[in-house]
């Protein structure tokens, strides 16, 4: 059952409004749907807003930083449960441990490097959470594109497709995640290990 989402996404405050206002919906929608998030732990950028959101929506929110990070005075400000963390690869792995589901707002290369990891995770059969992209104003579709060229030169079978969702809606990625039923730790197995 989930309880908990992960968010991966930007933490700059200079990206389009756009990105901003799908940001203020999710966390709405993570709170309004009785979930809590799980997320960088900083008060800027699309992480900030969605934060915020959850937060002024009573959600529980829990924020893993490193030690580095927080030093700067950019985590979030309000009572939350803050983790401070040594290295960013601890606080990926408590993020990790934390989270039932995953969704990727559009961010840059620490979002991608973010859930690239948890789909090999997937697909080695680590675990078997549900991973969302949300796809909003098509960001991800050139990405999405480049993943078409992973199946198409054998380099990941086209079956891999399953093991994230791609959602261009925040009500999309909420329902998939309600409606996630994973697989049998055995199928992934059979049929995910492989040249990644």
């Amino acid at each position: 059952m989930v309880k908990n989402i992960c968010v991966y996404c930007s933490s700059s405050d200079f990206v389009d409004k756009n990105f901003f206002t799908a940001a203020k919906e999710l966390g709405e929608k993570i709170a309004q749907s009785g979930y809590g998030l799980v997320y960088g732990g900083s008060n800027v950028g699309l992480m900030g807003e969605v934060a915020r959101n959850v937060y002024h929506n009573k959600g529980k929110v829990t924020g893993v930083i490193p030690q580095k990070i927080n030093d700067a005075g950019i985590a979030f400000p309000h009572e939350i449960e803050l983790i401070i963390t040594n290295t960013m690869r601890e606080r990926k792995k408590i993020m990790e441990e934390k989270a039932d589901a995953f969704i990727a707002l559009p961010g840059g290369f620490g979002t991608l490097e973010e859930i690239s990891e948890m789909i090999v995770g997937k697909q080695l059969a680590f675990h078997k959470k549900p991973l969302v992209f949300l796809n909003v104003d098509n960001f991800y579709t050139k990405l999405f594109e480049f993943f078409d060229e992973f199946y198409k030169y054998k380099f990941a079978k086209g079956d891999c497709e399953t093991l994230y969702h791609r959602a261009n809606t925040v009500d999309e990625a909420i329902s998939y995640i309600k409606n996630y039923t994973p697989c049998d730790n055995e199928y992934w197995k059979d049929k995910f290990v492989f040249s990644i």
